[in-house]
């Protein structure tokens, strides 16, 4: 009995002590604190955000290019195979709507009627005309032999009488010698009126031939053997579906990806673009499939930005190819990309939950001891911070400020005056000089920057604004979601009491 009286007695005075500690109003906090733990070793530093699958390379389904040639304004998509259906190569893709081509058919054929009457007609009055000619000869030939056989006879007229026939005899050569340069002439001529009809009929009839066969185009067929995927056209970008209508500028209808080899399309934001390069490592997830985790390598990261039209904010085309191949890939399947832009050794870390900022301009923590300690900050990600001054390996640390500590000022760091109003990030190498580039990313030509600084405008930023001023509709694409930061779960957080 008395030994249970003991036990009781020991349990009742360390409940009394842990009400103590947890409920004590000098604690700081209105419940149980919570701290972490500084810690030393490996840091990895990403950008994450989402992004939309694209093959990298793929075949156009396209419909007929020559109809701009006769006058085609627009072509409807009457009839259009399902998104994600496999062809063959010559299966059917799609069909256009031809009302509009009937109609330049017909004007076609009237035209080729029109031609071949004026050809006949042409025909018709060359062989009369040649013919009037050859008459005019021959009446002239008779008429010659008369006034020869005249002549002979008039051998005892009087001379004057003879010299009468002999003036109407070269009269009539002269005049048989005018009208046989004039039938050549008359056949030059009507060679000439017959070959410029010969080729009127030929283009007519040539372009009704072309018409008629442009018709067959208007059925659309699978180049190659592949998996249809709708295009995207016109200004706003949207999907080409049954229904729409395509331009015969640029009368692309579908594609067929090459599924072997994957992009994925992401838009950071002008903050963390800077840490991104080709040739980092990519951790990549996808939504339609949870469990599939992926990898692969930024391929290309855009030189000018792009205006995000969800916000104010500047974002950059990321272009990360998938390192393996997976029949379970589709186009415009969305992704979670992180990108792994740095990796640190031995250095110590805490989680950002721990930073506090007093003034605007000093980074500081609370230790366990309720000692307020500027620090000096190093590389981010989304969940912890390097420590690079003020924090040693093992310390502990308030997750949050004590209510008891508020209006106490840290105690400061002597070396890092002078140096307070510099952002923390620029612990990363600093924000690279900008370039003046042109809207594609090629370098501006230094008539143009002297120009720009000529009219006032001193920055490259300023510059690409001005520029975009003059342009007529913004870039189109698929998404644009701000690009972000996130990091692996490596904060050791515990429940104490004070």
């Amino acid at each position: 009995m008395r030994k249970k009286l003991i036990i009781f007695g020991v349990i009742i005075v360390v409940s009394l002590i842990t009400a103590l500690t947890v409920f004590n109003p000098d604690s700081g906090d209105e419940g149980i604190a919570l701290f972490a733990t500084a810690e030393k070793g490996e840091f990895t530093v990403e950008v994450t955000t989402t992004g939309e699958l694209s093959a990298e390379r793929s075949t156009k389904i396209m419909g007929p290019i020559a109809a701009r040639e006769y006058g085609i304004r627009q072509m409807t998509i009457q009839t259009l195979v399902d998104e994600g259906t496999t062809v063959k190569k010559g299966e059917f893709v799609a069909e256009l709507d031809k009302g509009e081509l009937y109609d330049k058919i017909q004007e076609a054929q009237d035209r080729l009627d029109s031609e071949k009457t004026a050809f006949q007609n042409a025909k018709l009055d060359t062989a009369l005309t040649l013919r009037g000619e050859r008459d005019k000869l021959l009446n002239l030939q008779y008429t010659l032999e008369e006034r020869k056989l005249t002549l002979e006879q008039s051998q005892y007229e009087p001379p004057a009488t003879v010299k009468k026939y002999e003036n109407e005899v070269e009269k009539t050569e002269r005049d048989l010698k005018l009208a046989g340069e004039n039938y050549l002439i008359k056949i030059e001529q009507a060679k000439a009126k017959m070959t410029d009809q010969s080729l009127k009929l030929k283009k007519a009839q040539d372009r009704f031939n072309k018409m008629s066969d442009l018709l067959a185009e208007f059925t659309i067929l699978a180049p190659q053997d592949g998996m249809v995927i709708y295009a995207k056209g016109g200004f706003s970008g949207d999907r080409i579906i049954e229904g729409s209508t395509i331009s015969p500028w640029s009368p692309q209808v579908a594609e067929l990806p090459d599924l072997s080899s994957m992009i994925s399309t992401t838009y950071i934001n002008e903050v963390d673009i800077r840490k991104v390069k080709p040739g980092q490592a990519v951790e990549i997830g996808l939504d339609a499939f949870p469990d599939k985790k992926m990898t692969g390598r930024v391929l290309r990261v855009a030189r000018v930005g792009q205006q995000n039209p969800n916000s104010d904010a500047k974002v950059f085309e990321v272009v990360v190819r998938l390192n393996e191949r997976d029949s379970d890939l589709r186009p415009a399947m969305t992704t979670s990309n992180i990108i792994v832009t740095q990796e640190l050794e031995d250095v110590v870390y805490i989680p950002l939950e721990c930073l506090h900022v007093h003034n605007d301009s000093i980074n500081y923590v609370v230790k366990r001891s309720g000692a307020l300690q500027e620090v000096k900050v190093g590389m981010t990600n989304s969940n912890e911070a390097v420590i690079e001054m003020g924090v040693e390996e093992g310390d502990i640390l308030y997750l949050s400020m004590p209510s008891n500590l508020e209006g106490r000022e840290p105690k400061l760091i002597p070396e890092l005056d002078g140096t307070r109003m510099e952002k923390y990030e620029l612990n990363e190498g600093g924000n690279a000089e900008e370039e003046w580039l042109m809207p594609d990313g090629s370098p501006m030509p230094e008539q143009m920057i002297q120009r720009f600084k000529d009219m006032g405008i001193s920055t490259p930023s300023e510059a690409q604004e001005r520029m975009k001023s003059f342009s007529r509709g913004r870039p189109s694409g698929g998404q644009r979601p701000s690009g972000g930061s996130r990091g692996g779960d490596r904060s050791t957080r515990t429940g104490d009491n004070n």
